[in-house]
């Protein structure tokens, strides 16, 4: 008998620690699908304070529970979205070939909401050129910056360039430095190796499975 008060003790206390993280992660997920937040960390540990849980999720828990309420909220709006923004990175990375364009974030991975961008990573010694081909092309540019990111010897830089499409979709256009090109990187949400798809890849999803996820 002790054993098994023992054993229900302990399964008990399981399934709270469980519930909680879920709370703490769903509230988290509300805060940066409201745009209350923008980063993972910082939305935890509001949501943490918020329930006066001490108990933090990890971000893949928080990545979920952010898909479910846009799913919650979107509907089949959400696979319009995808689809249209995925044709619309294929634009731009069409327009960008020459410098091995690649598509990453929520586009890539198929679980875009109401708040996501288009993530293009390019690579090119001189960013100029970048911004002449797309002016060239004719793309909307609202907004350039150079931001500065860590590396393992000193601070890397990379160039980012804002478009604007009539659909009122944003495509971020980051131009890294050419020797980038072949490093692995892990996701900070998802904890795997951030592949991402090239144009031609882009362009078989499209015609093939143009509501293709790639999640862990």
């Amino acid at each position: 008998m002790y054993e098994t008060l023992f054993d229900m003790s302990k399964n008990c206390s399981s399934r709270i620690h469980v519930d909680s993280r879920r709370k703490v992660a769903r509230e988290a997920a509300v805060l940066l699908y409201t745009s209350q937040e923008k980063e993972y960390k910082q939305a935890k540990e509001r949501a943490a304070l918020n329930l006066c849980i001490r108990i933090l999720p990890t971000n893949i828990e928080v990545a979920r529970e952010l898909d479910f309420i846009a799913e919650e909220n979107e509907g089949h709006f959400r696979q319009e979205r995808l689809i249209r923004m995925r044709k619309e990175a294929l634009e731009t990375m069409l327009a960008l070939e020459l410098f091995d364009p690649k598509l990453v974030g929520s586009v890539w991975r198929g679980t875009v909401n109401i708040n996501s961008d288009i993530d293009i990573a390019v690579y090119s010694s001189n960013r100029d050129q970048v911004l002449r081909k797309i002016k060239e092309k004719g793309f909307n540019i609202v907004k350039t910056e150079v931001i500065f990111g860590p590396s393992q010897k000193k601070a890397k830089e990379s160039f980012h360039i804002t478009v604007m499409f009539p659909s009122g979709d944003k495509a971020e256009i980051v131009v890294r430095d050419t020797e980038d090109k072949n490093q692995r990187n892990k996701c900070e949400i998802y904890g795997d190796e951030i592949k991402g798809l090239d144009t031609r890849q882009l362009s078989k999803i499209l015609k093939e499975d143009p509501l293709r996820r790639f999640v862990p």
